[in-house]
């Protein structure tokens, strides 16, 4: 499938944002994903929900039901909060884009250490699946937000200048993407009985 060509990104260009809930590793077998649907980094328009496995690989398959089975279908675009959820369960970007027919971003706030990451499941059971998800996102990019401070994305089935600006667009009241933001903010809520910390 070629890459989603926007001739013009909208102001309010509809946007699904998903995050995980906070989880106890020891404890939890599973953990919900948030999902926040926008119209660029304004309004909200709807709020998803779904569970996965702690360490699972049902990542994959659980963001692309979301959005398949969803009511809203003029979203343009998904934005994830990193490229796992609930621990190692990482997310197939590509595969994400095949079957959804939308591209997607991953947005993280700091440079991930790469290198540290592919020794620490050098030894796991899934190696070769998470090292295959790590190599289809692709080394994250620096993208500048705010005037002088930056989050960093990888992104797939889109190029990185129109990446680049639907993330800015919509970081309208963070340094990162208000569909993100929020997300993290209901998920943690429910989980936890209130929002804490930043996405």
């Amino acid at each position: 499938m070629k890459e989603t060509k926007f001739y013009r990104i909208k102001k309010e260009i509809r946007i699904l944002g998903i995050d995980d809930a906070p989880f106890d590793i020891r404890n939890d077998r599973k953990t919900m994903l948030i999902g926040t649907i926008f119209r660029g980094g304004e309004w909200i328009d709807g709020i998803l929900r779904a569970e996965v496995r702690v360490d699972g690989r049902d990542a994959t398959d659980t963001v692309i039901r979301m959005v398949n089975e969803c009511k809203f279908k003029d979203i343009r675009v998904i934005m994830l909060d990193g490229l796992g959820f609930a621990g190692f369960n990482l997310v197939d970007i590509k595969q994400v884009f095949e079957e959804t027919g939308l591209p997607i971003i991953i947005v993280v706030r700091k440079m991930p250490d790469l290198n540290k990451i592919k020794k620490a499941i050098k030894h796991l059971t899934h190696a070769e699946f998470y090292n295959a998800c790590i190599k289809k996102a692709g080394i994250p990019r620096r993208v500048e937000t705010k005037k002088g401070r930056y989050i960093y994305i990888q992104f797939h089935g889109l190029n990185f200048g129109d990446a680049a600006s639907i993330v800015k667009l919509s970081s309208t009241r963070s340094l990162i993407p208000e569909p993100i933001r929020v997300a993290h903010l209901i998920a943690s809520g429910i989980k936890l009985g209130e929002s804490r910390g930043g996405a």
